[in-house]
């Protein structure tokens, strides 16, 4: 993009141009990388005066803005004396970019979790606490005790609220200086401290100061200043379709029970079409008036005649949705005799979340498994509405452009493009496209194994664990040696994605699992040309496809990518089944299943589709909440307590 181009665009009616904008950044970070390396020889008890004088001037109302350049040449000599890192020229534009509110998109590998440490830093010399939001908890632990180690060159202190902590230690967690967490952890505590002050707002200031309440009682959250979101479409965009619940345990009767079990057969007398309708975009189920005939004259167990008739309707269309709509290793996998939901846009497991209103019980009887207590809705909060609260907010990820509209409408946040540190060459091979999925892996081992011979690191991306599985069935068959990354080893991800960049190593993995490490190239890999991604699908969002192929030419290294494609691949699920029929008979394949580049398009056109109907998903779901919160607010209620129960 020439000058004059990017002279030309705004972003978001800001009135400053991009152009300007990134200038006038870079600029500032010259200035600040000069000052930073003027402290070099300070003692660290000057530096310590330095911070504490930062903190004096920031608590007593001294614009931020005013004390940035300080503020961030103190934090850069901080993490080159904690962590032996000093931060690029880049890195400080980043910085700069999230102070002023923004989310600064910065390519993978360019280092934005130390980018991060500047306006954290600096918005923690407030003294009212700032919210890190990572992508789970093995990355808020890890960037909690490193980055920890900058904070405390500044006399700030460091907490992280991970699944297994107590209300006592979620307390101490949130009173410090900057606490590490994820959207779910931070979510719920938000939602339980709102349960712990029942629906009256004026208690929420509420401290345990000339009280008798204890810990447990108390709000564990001391408020919401500033949050800045680590893999900010993740979280933001594509979580936001999945409201967090606190659910009630609701002990499920024997006629219930029975129900679940008699549901899960019933269903196999029935017809599409005919008896039922199903929406596979929309992932509902209806019952016609001949299937609820059907339902009705069917025998049932005694314990049935308890249940009135639109109950046993509901629970038959709850059964439908979960045979038809929901799949093992795809949508969940079974851990220890439990289901547990994988997320769509990660591919890891979501320890803890039920699906709501009978589904995940459906799942469990379709399984044959023991059924859970049912869970009724004791508090209900978006994360749209979450980070809605927070006085500041930010971001950064390596794909953020194509939402920037969505970042704009739903959070006020504007999108700004950081440059790389080092050009990027990564090249891209033409999109090859597959009758079914056995021709598509036959092509995609070839490759591989071209690959491996020419001593690369190949990097394989899989929409789903089912999909890693069969994909390495047929690994192993060919005597390919290979690990596969899914959201079944959670625990060993980060490890093996650290693995992924040696010699003829191949690795599998589930849409970004892994996400937020780094693959570093030996250097035999990045002579041989770098680390290779191939892509088996277009996923639902074009986000998801740039972060995968983004995992490689980090930083300047080589690398390449290509996607391979299929009839069978799960975006043309959404299909109906007669367009995918009709598709299948114009396919006009050659002697290894291979299609023409003319499909390439229809698989985009069908992305470009769904990415549409996922924003009006979430536009609708924004829509819902700010009309009850008025509802609500009219009536005195608390609309995260009561309106789970509409």
């Amino acid at each position: 993009m020439n000058r004059k181009t990017l002279k030309s665009q705004t972003l978001h009616g800001s009135g400053v141009a991009l152009f300007d904008r990134l200038a006038h950044w870079r600029k500032q970070a010259r200035l600040i990388i000069r000052k930073s390396e003027s402290l070099q020889n300070r003692t660290s008890q000057e530096l310590a005066t330095l911070a504490r004088e930062m903190k004096w001037k920031a608590r007593s109302g001294v614009s931020l803005a005013q004390i940035l350049p300080d503020a961030f040449a103190l934090t850069i000599e901080a993490s080159h004396r904690a962590l032996g890192k000093r931060h690029y020229e880049v890195q400080v534009m980043g910085a700069q970019a999230i102070f002023e509110g923004h989310i600064a998109e910065m390519q993978t590998g360019e280092g934005k979790t130390l980018t991060a440490v500047l306006p954290v830093a600096l918005r923690a010399f407030v003294g009212k606490g700032v919210h890190v939001v990572t992508a789970n908890d093995y990355l808020a632990a890890r960037d909690a005790e490193e980055m920890g180690r900058v904070y405390e060159q500044l006399g700030l202190t460091t907490g992280c609220v991970t699944q297994e902590k107590s209300d006592s230690e979620r307390l101490e967690m949130y009173a410090r200086d900057i606490t590490y967490g994820t959207a779910s952890e931070m979510g719920f505590d938000f939602l339980r401290d709102r349960i712990k002050k029942g629906a009256d707002s004026g208690l929420i200031s509420n401290r345990k100061i000339f009280t008798e309440e204890s810990e447990s009682s108390m709000p564990v959250q001391r408020g919401h200043y500033f949050a800045m979101i680590d893999e900010a479409d993740s979280i933001l965009i594509d979580e936001a379709r999945t409201p967090l619940i606190i659910g009630v345990q609701e002990k499920n009767k024997d006629a219930v029970i029975s129900l679940y079990r008699w549901c899960r057969t019933a269903i196999k007398r029935l017809e599409i079409n005919s008896d039922y309708l199903f929406d596979q975009q929309k992932r509902t189920v209806f019952l016609t008036e001949s299937g609820c005939r059907h339902v009705t004259l069917m025998s049932k167990p005694v314990l049935l005649d308890t249940i009135d008739t639109e109950q046993i309707y509901q629970h038959i269309e709850k059964a439908l949705t979960a045979e038809l709509a929901f799949e093992k290793d795809r949508d969940y996998v079974i851990d220890d005799g439990e289901i547990v939901i994988v997320d769509e846009g990660t591919g890891r497991k979501m320890d803890g979340r039920k699906w709501q209103e009978g589904l995940h019980q459906a799942v469990e009887a379709k399984e044959r498994l023991d059924l859970t207590e049912s869970t009724g809705a004791a508090a209900r909060i978006t994360i749209q509405a979450l980070f809605r609260h927070y006085e500041h907010l930010a971001g950064m990820t390596g794909t953020a452009l194509q939402a920037r509209s969505e970042f704009k409408r739903v959070y006020d946040l504007k999108v700004s493009v950081i440059p790389t540190n080092r050009p990027c060459i990564r090249t891209g091979s033409p999109t090859r496209v597959f009758v079914d999925q056995a021709s598509k892996f036959n092509a995609v081992l070839a490759e591989v194994k071209t690959y491996i011979v020419g001593g690369r690191a190949v990097l394989i991306g899989t929409p789903s664990v089912e999909a890693s599985h069969a994909l390495s069935v047929k690994m192993k068959e060919e005597n390919l040696t290979h690990t596969v990354l899914n959201a079944l080893y959670h625990e060993q991800e980060a490890e093996i994605v650290k693995q992924a960049g040696q010699r003829a190593r191949i690795t599998i993995a589930t849409n970004m699992a892994g996400r937020g490490t780094d693959i570093l190239l030996s250097e035999e890999v990045r002579k041989a040309g770098g680390l290779h991604v191939i892509a088996t699908e277009m996923h639902s969002s074009k986000r998801i496809d740039r972060q995968l192929i983004g995992r490689s030419a980090r930083q300047g290294d080589p690398g390449s990518y290509q996607f391979f494609l299929s009839l069978d691949d799960e975006l043309l699920r959404v299909m109906k089944p007669s367009q995918l029929q009709s598709f299948r008979r114009r396919a006009n394949p050659n002697s290894i299943g291979e299609l023409s580049s003319s499909w390439v398009r229809r698989f985009e056109s069908l992305q470009e589709n769904l990415e549409k109907r996922h924003v009006l998903l979430r536009k609708q779901l924004l829509k819902f909440d700010k009309d009850q919160k008025k509802k609500f607010r009219q009536m005195g209620l608390d609309p995260y307590l009561e309106v789970a129960e509409t």
